[in-house]
């Protein structure tokens, strides 16, 4: 006979359910196994008689609860690796940069490597640079006095441009001299005014150092998986949408990344709820290998690992320079030909095309990364192309990032049916300084949320980390108040970016929860907390639709419960 009581039941709530079509706020929900079987009133729960002795019981005590956060863009084990390795992000100046890498050298082993780090050198202070003409990046000279029996290969926070200490680039046999480097389409080499080598690759160009970076072990991926979740739960985060990058970047596990996922899920060790994209680049060999072990992952229907997505690339980045505009960028003095450098469509349009049109035409979802006005005009025109040739239907293909759009292209994404996925905390940040390489007229229309909406356009929100903190509470506040983050500059941290973009509380609990399911077609099984949903919630401190906007980045997650399960609890 079935248990008719709930395992577990949440009283005296404020439950914002993201269910407009029922009710909007709820007091108690009830849940048995993995999912929800009531959500009302105490009153009804009460009558319905769904609480037995085994039935654990969470009197929320009138707190706020949602649906579990999904994070719809997240290179996950990359930042489960950032968490056990050198951490740079916070450095704000060249001798502490120095400093931390000297120190986390001398922790570790002759031999091993040193990955991660995230540095961004916009928060270095003035005069420390080494040279003319680098914009403060800093070199392998700079690091390879107290990295001589370490290779180094670390990323400037957004991950497209890495820099190589000598060591390094001596095991890829990458010669001193640019000269001897072979051109790289898409990518750019740095070298000093001699024409030597700085250690900084930018986008295609770090493929010469990545396929000579060691994989990691099972033992290390496990614990940058591990080590990734458990920092998830306490920000809570239920569904994570994880992207991995192209095979011959084959550092930070991913290369890896859908067995690992695939070998912690067969072992029972995976916590987190997982859409992995595989890359663009030998998408058949990849997408039919991986949905064939999905499906025999997947038979008891538990819905913690799916595939089905290609990630591809049509540009680059804001922070390196390599976003592709139509225009040209200002003040880039890290660029080839800075006076008209408009960045680089980092694979070829034809090819794009050609792989678009193939995956469309096998069903399979895209999410095509793309920052620039230039870019992403680019795959809009492909997509365009690619809906008259092969028929209308529900692809849902999403554009990541959708950073720097041209306003007469917003209502594109809703004829089309694009998706914008994006990163609001990217905005606060690249608020301090994207108006020095855009210019005053182009940068309006960043991190455009506002004006996508009003378009019609679905947004699904995440973090992009390990580019930024995996935590939707700064992106939540960071899309209500576009208020610039604060790192140390009184003045700065007091400035709105582009006020007219800014979004409701609820706007963005919708991108952050109900849209981002809708996002990767799962909005009937997760995102709000209705009957039959999977019992995916999150407790918080206080109500962030009722809180003046400037104290929602205080709010503290309570408690994650993922499937009726609790995965973090806050101390």
């Amino acid at each position: 006979m079935e248990n008719k009581f709930a395992s577990l039941v949440l009283i005296n709530a404020n439950i914002w359910t993201a269910n407009p079509s029922q009710t909007m706020r709820s007091q108690a929900l009830a849940v048995r196994g993995d999912k929800i079987i009531f959500v009302g009133s105490n009153d009804e729960l009460k009558r319905l008689g769904l609480i037995g002795v085994d039935t654990k019981v969470i009197d929320a005590a009138g707190r706020f609860v949602v649906p579990g956060f999904i994070d719809s863009h997240i290179h996950f084990l990359m930042g489960g690796q950032r968490l056990i390795s050198v951490q740079l992000r916070d450095v704000c100046s060249r001798k502490q940069f120095v400093e931390k890498i000297a120190s986390y050298a001398a922790s570790i082993e002759a031999g091993e490597w040193i990955i991660g780090g995230d540095w961004d050198h916009t928060l270095w202070g003035e005069g420390e640079s080494e040279s003319e003409g680098t914009e403060d990046l800093p070199t392998r000279f700079l690091i390879d006095r107290v990295t001589p029996h370490n290779p180094v290969w670390i990323t400037r926070k957004e991950g497209h441009m890495y820099l190589a200490n000598s060591l390094a680039m001596k095991l890829a046999k990458v010669d001193e001299h640019i000269s001897n480097v072979a051109t790289v389409e898409g990518g750019t080499i740095l070298t000093d005014a001699n024409g030597i080598l700085t250690g900084i690759f930018k986008d295609n160009a770090i493929n010469l150092i990545y396929p000579h970076v060691p994989l990691p072990s099972q033992s290390e991926s496990d614990r940058a998986l591990a080590a990734a979740t458990k920092y998830a739960h306490s920000n809570g985060v239920t569904s994570i949408h994880h992207m991995t990058e192209p095979a011959d970047r084959n550092r930070g596990g991913v290369a890896c990344d859908p067995q690992v996922f695939i070998d912690s899920y067969s072992r029972g060790k995976l916590k987190i709820r997982v859409k992995c994209s595989v890359p663009i680049q030998d998408w058949e060999k990849n997408i039919i290998k991986d949905q064939n072990q999905n499906q025999n992952q997947n038979q008891d229907q538990n819905h913690m690992l799916n595939f089905g997505v290609i990630k591809g690339y049509v540009d680059g980045s804001l922070g390196s320079h390599s976003a592709a505009f139509f225009s040209p960028y200002i003040n880039s003095v890290d660029t080839p030909n800075s006076s008209n450098y408009c960045g680089d469509i980092v694979n070829s349009e034809e090819n794009l095309y050609n792989w678009i049109k193939s995956i469309d035409s096998r069903g399979y979802q895209l999410f095509i990364h793309a920052i620039g006005d230039r870019g992403i005009n680019t795959i809009l025109n492909i997509f365009e192309r690619v809906i008259k040739e092969n028929g209308e239907s529900d692809r849902r293909w999403r554009i990541e990032h959708a950073q720097h759009i041209l306003f007469e292209d917003a209502p594109r994404f809703k004829k089309l049916g694009v998706i914008a996925s994006m990163q609001p905390y990217h905005a606060i940040d690249d608020g301090r300084w994207a108006e020095k390489i855009l210019g005053k007229e182009r940068v309006k229309s960043s991190y455009a949320c506002r004006t996508l909406l009003d378009a019609g356009c679905k947004l699904a929100f995440g973090s992009d980390w390990f580019v930024a903190p995996p935590n939707p509470i700064l992106g939540i506040h960071a899309a209500v108040t576009r208020k610039i983050i604060d790192v140390g500059d009184s003045s700065d941290c007091k400035k709105i970016f582009l006020p007219e973009q800014r979004i409701s509380v609820e706007e963005a609990l919708y991108a952050y929860t109900i849209d981002a399911a809708y996002s990767v077609y799962e909005e009937k099984i997760k995102g709000s907390l209705e009957v039959g949903k999977l019992a995916d919630f999150v407790i918080l401190d206080r109500d962030l639709t009722k809180i003046p906007i400037d104290e929602i980045e205080q709010t503290k997650i309570l408690t994650t419960v993922l499937g009726g399960e609790i995965v973090f609890d806050y101390v």
